[in-house]
């Protein structure tokens, strides 16, 4: 017995002299994201500033390529059994990642599991609307939200005689400035990225016309597109016809359009808010932001742009892989820390992204940061997403499958650019072959 009690005494000083360190050694969590720089490597800063506040868990953010790349590798790394801990999934992704069942744990659910807290009715309400289940649960978290606006070069405006402190409020007056602009010898007058988001997505937005039956998929997955109408159909025109007068360029899918702009290769651009940062650190000329236009006459027009951007997933590891207490705490408490007024404010301050907090936007007006010549224009996405009222139509839209949809509107919209159909003809293909993936995808998620 004095032999047993000794080595058991033994064993406890040896485990009491090895917890220190081991204690010591936080818990690693995987964080994948779909920024590239600069707003990469700020996501990146946030993510080293949340693991220096506390020594339990470390966080290590991978940048797994652009939105769509990001959404593949997740779920391919969830049949894996090797998914992150938290993927960042754009906004047109929600309705994909709702119906994902047990492969993601909803942000309510963390919650409550874990038992920390989040004053979600603290977050602007479009923005927390977008990421809630119908029953108004938040599911996932949101972070980096945004709206499209325009950029403007001001030397360019005034080169060709235009007013560089007033942008036009309508197409026809953008439509006159571009046939400045050409006639100044600007060989590029506009161009644009997101062409999907821009075009059809925010337009529908603005002008309170639905881009699918059931409020754009929120009521339901029965749900059809009518983006087949005559305000498309006039603005999408608009495009095709600008291009072939040299007014307007199509720039290609995505993000790719954005490059003409820093350089002065193009003199406006229509694009996310959240594309800010890039262009105080490249461009090199006088330079401004403006609402996105609207066409005259439409009933309730400018009404709120909708978001764009992303929020955070949680992701069970694999189908037998479940997420374990400490990991599902560590999660939690980085979002908790993410919706900080200082953080949450001062992700907006440094990248043009919306403050999707109220307190982090009085953060941001409390350090003066609206009142300063070089941040001159940062409260316009905001004042554009509270525009108008809110309605069915410009909440947000909630489809499932709408990545590939995107993919098959910018398909048929680059084929009216390159002159092979008219704009008619190619809304209503996308609406032919859209509407084919909403009924394959309710199939698959009955």
């Amino acid at each position: 017995m004095h032999r047993r009690t000794l080595m058991t005494g033994a064993t406890a000083l040896g485990l009491a002299a090895i917890r220190p360190a081991a204690a010591q050694q936080p818990v690693e969590l995987q964080f994948w994201h779909g920024l590239a720089q600069p707003l990469g490597g700020i996501l990146e800063k946030v993510i080293a500033d949340f693991n220096a506040s506390q020594n339990r868990v470390r966080f290590v953010p991978s940048y797994r390529g652009s939105y769509p790349e990001t959404m593949v590798a997740a779920i391919a790394a969830f049949r894996a059994g090797q998914a992150p801990h938290v993927v960042q999934m754009f906004e047109v992704g929600t309705g994909t990642m709702m119906n994902a069942g047990r492969a993601v744990i909803p942000v309510h659910e963390l919650l409550a599991r874990t038992g920390v807290n989040i004053d979600f009715n603290d977050f602007l309400p479009g923005v927390r609307g977008y990421y809630a289940a119908a029953d108004g649960k938040q599911m996932s978290m949101p972070f980096n939200s945004s709206t499209t606006i325009v950029y403007y070069n001001k030397d360019a405006f005034r080169t060709a005689g235009l007013n560089p402190d007033q942008f036009p409020a309508t197409w026809d007056g953008v439509e006159r400035a571009l046939r400045a602009l050409k006639a100044a010898g600007i060989a590029v007058p506009y161009s644009t990225a997101w062409p999907t988001w821009v075009h059809i997505e925010q337009q529908s937005a603005i002008h309170d016309i639905p881009l699918a039956t059931l409020g754009n998929g929120f009521g339901g997955m029965n749900t059809e597109l009518t983006i087949n109408n005559p305000l498309m159909q006039r603005h999408l025109g608009n495009l095709v016809n600008w291009q072939k007068e040299g007014l307007f360029r199509y720039g290609g899918r995505n993000s790719t359009g954005e490059a003409a702009f820093p350089p002065g290769d193009c003199a406006i651009l229509t694009t996310s808010s959240g594309f800010r940062a890039r262009v105080q650190n490249e461009a090199r000329f006088k330079w401004g932001v403006a609402m996105l236009p609207y066409y005259e006459g439409v009933p309730n027009a400018p009404a709120n742009s909708i978001i764009g951007g992303a929020s955070f997933w949680v992701m069970q590891g694999g189908p037998n892989n479940p997420r374990s207490e400490v990991e599902q705490r560590g999660v939690a408490e980085l979002f908790a820390y993410l919706a900080k007024p200082d953080v949450a404010g001062k992700w907006h301050m440094d990248t043009g992204y919306l403050p999707i907090t109220k307190s982090g936007f009085e953060y941001a007006k409390n350090t003066g940061f609206y009142g300063k010549p070089e941040n001159v224009g940062a409260e316009v996405p905001i004042e554009q997403m509270l525009r108008g009222k809110s309605t069915d139509n410009n909440r947000g839209i909630r489809l499932g499958g709408f990545v590939q949809i995107r993919d098959i509107m910018q398909e048929e919209m680059e084929k009216a650019f390159q002159g092979q159909q008219t704009a008619e003809q190619a809304l209503a293909a996308s609406v032919t072959r859209g509407n084919q993936v909403l009924r394959n995808f309710e199939r698959a998620n009955r």
